[in-house]
């Protein structure tokens, strides 16, 4: 007890240290401190597009290359999955220290190669992505009488028949002072290695400055052979530059050099460093966002809550006019009255391919389990867009993690359906190891190929490869093979009637009971189809999302609403007198999977219009039969345990003979 009495303490002493810091910040990196004439240092990642969703090293075109060469920064899991390379740059600057028409370099003439691969990425939309100090370039373009953000610049702009590239790049850089208190109020997960040290220099009155933004305008000049001749990098070019958007003269031709330069301008800011990620959180829509989100869950809860009430108001009713007749009674009754009475030998009997329900609800377990906890902790700042690739890692290690919950729940579920026999769990738990994992890894590995074929750093690298099948084998596997163990000793969950030899014949329907379980499917995809295209848009738009908050909610709505759609159908089908409930209350919840896959082939027909190529749309198809997979497990396992709970707690609350 004194133990955890001093664990309080310590948690409300933490909490009282984040209330007093009012500009706590968890997300985001470490605030770099950069005294004046400092270096910045701007990195490259890939080429992207959302024409074609597929991207390339940024060295892959004939841009400029740093003197010391190439180099790749470390990159986490998350990141190589998500296609992300972060190279060193040519591009560097002073701190506080402006500069105009600096030269960068000069190529050598395009080959015919390099030409065309120019055009083609022109035609496909490729934007340049810059970084400095964990900030993404960011490019305001007016239209009509508001701003636009776009993250990125594009390669070059097609004009009637000629091809011109931006080979001057405008940079603003904006910079606050360094407050020494600021550091006791922040905390982080980005590039630690690029961390100062301020231990010491409180005293000092050398003024410090943190980077809080990062904005590029991209023009296309055309320079003058005169003036390059015996220029070295970062000379001054002798005639000025015009840094003009709305004109350009920089076009490419074949076995001819393009000239690079640049120029940068800083700029004090009272942007403060918590509230630097602000302008890359706050698209445009922001207020048509919230309002929606908000009134689609008004609307389900209300729809939901109705559900619910005229449900427990029919099964009470039903339990409490069956329970107040005599057992002489209670037979004519059964003989002259259907329903779910009727069916109390049948309804627990074992369904069909068992072995593949109990791996598939274990998946399930395992799938809903990652999404809740990864949510959680997104919605709680630690995984905030402003540390790459944080999110994919978390949801691997939380996936791998939860192997134990699989392996448990499937074994456990395996030993109730067959009343406690141990027979066989070994091989229930491997189903649950690989099936969802095996499917998955074969609908990436095919999208892999695709992806090596297009020379695409969206493609994992073999090495990685290897790594995720020993991460696979070496820690998921074993975990749910432990969990399998437990669930092996644990008690099962004893049926409250006994089933009879002879299966009850189900009577005719007038219509297809598998009809209905696919309709179903209806409701709970009202709860998030609102919220699904904010996330496509995230995913194939190049935009960030943020709203983790209003996921959880959404989640946690979706999970009320799969739970009482498979309870009604579940309830539904015992009136018939149909028992094979098992499968159907699987279904009647994850067919959402479903309608999620029609909406995704609607996204791409009319939303990613632009979207070119056959490889394109393999892999967006590809990636949404993945997606909708893991939804169906997920929802469906929610479904068919909520259909369970029910069945079992409605017929030992009957007085059955």
């Amino acid at each position: 007890m004194e133990s955890f009495d001093k664990f309080k303490i310590w948690v409300l002493f933490i909490c009282l240290i984040s209330e007093l810091g009012h500009g706590f910040y968890l997300p985001g990196s470490y605030p770099h401190k950069y005294g004046v004439g400092d270096f910045l240092n701007v990195k490259v990642n890939s080429l992207t597009s959302i024409d074609t969703e597929l991207p390339y090293s940024y060295y892959s075109l004939p841009f400029c290359k740093p003197d010391e060469g190439v180099k790749d920064s470390a990159e986490n899991l998350g990141e190589l999955l998500m296609g992300d390379r972060i190279e060193n740059s040519p591009y560097r600057f002073k701190m506080y220290t402006n500069e105009t028409e600096v030269f960068l370099c000069q190529t050598k003439p395009l080959s015919g190669e390099e030409f065309k691969l120019l055009k083609e990425r022109i035609d496909e939309m490729y934007q340049v992505n810059l970084i400095l100090d964990n900030l993404p370039a960011i490019r305001y373009t007016k239209k009509e009488n508001y701003f636009l953000r776009w993250t990125g610049y594009p390669v070059g702009i097609k004009v009637q028949d000629a091809y011109y590239v931006f080979n001057h790049l405008k940079f603003t850089v904006l910079v606050h002072k360094f407050e020494e208190t600021n550091v006791a109020r922040v905390m982080g997960t980005g590039d630690g290695s690029e961390v100062i040290s301020t231990a010491g220099n409180s005293g000092s009155d050398t003024p410090g400055y943190m980077v809080v933004g990062f904005e590029v305008v991209p023009c296309s000049f055309q320079h003058t052979p005169d003036s390059l001749k015996n220029l070295k990098m970062y000379n001054k070019v002798p005639s000025a530059i015009k840094c003009d958007p709305r004109t350009v003269s920089m076009a490419i031709k074949e076995n001819e050099p393009v000239a690079f330069s640049y120029e940068v301008n800083f700029v004090e800011s009272d942007i403060k460093w918590p509230s630097r990620w602000d302008a890359y959180l706050k698209m445009e829509g922001a207020k048509v966002h919230w309002f929606s989100i908000l009134n689609s869950l008004m609307v389900i809860t209300f729809l939901a809550g109705i559900v619910l009430v005229i449900f427990l108001r029919t099964v009470r009713r039903d339990l409490a006019r069956y329970d107040e007749l005599d057992k002489e009674a209670q037979a004519q009754m059964n003989e002259e009255l259907s329903g779910w009475k009727l069916v109390v030998g049948d309804v627990f009997r074992a369904p069909s391919n068992p072995g593949l329900l109990c791996a598939m609800v274990g998946d399930g377990v395992q799938i809903l389990g990652m999404g809740v906890v990864t949510i959680m902790f997104a919605a709680l700042g630690f995984m905030s867009p402003a540390s790459r690739g944080t999110l994919i890692t978390g949801m691997l290690f939380f996936y791998m993690i939860l192997g134990v919950a699989a392996g448990y729940v499937s074994v456990r579920l395996w030993r109730t359906i067959f009343c406690g026999d141990h027979k066989g769990w070994v091989s229930v738990a491997w189903k649950a190891a690989c099936f969802f994992p095996g499917i998955g890894f074969t609908i990436l590995t095919i999208l892999n190929f695709l992806l090596w074929g297009s020379h695409s750093t969206g493609a994992i690298p073999f090495s990685l490869f290897v790594v995720l099948i020993l991460l696979w084998f070496c820690i998921s596997v074993p975990l749910t093979l432990i969990g399998g163990y437990l669930g092996a000793k644990a008690p099962h969950i004893e049926y409250p009637v006994r089933t009879n030899q002879i299966p009850r014949e189900i009577p005719p329907q007038k219509y297809p009971s598998w009809l209905l379980v696919l309709g179903a499917g209806t409701l709970p995809f009202g709860t998030l189809f609102i919220e699904l295209f904010f996330i496509m848009s995230s995913l194939w738009m190049g935009r960030v999302y943020y709203v983790f908050g209003f996921l959880l909610i959404v989640m946690i709505l979706l999970v009320v609403v799969c739970a009482e759609v498979s309870l009604v159908l579940t309830y539904m089908h015992l009136c018939v007198e149909d028992w094979k409930w098992w499968w159907k209350s699987f279904f009647a919840s994850g067919s959402v999977a479903i309608y999620i896959f029609m909406y995704s082939i609607n996204y791409l027909i009319f939303d990613l219009k632009s979207l070119s190529g056959p490889v394109s749309a393999t892999l967006y198809l590809g990636y949404s039969f993945f997606m909708v997979l893991a939804i169906m497990f997920a929802t469906g396992t929610v479904g068919f345990l909520s259909s369970f709970w029910f069945v079992h707690y409605l017929f030992s609350s009957v007085k059955l003979d």
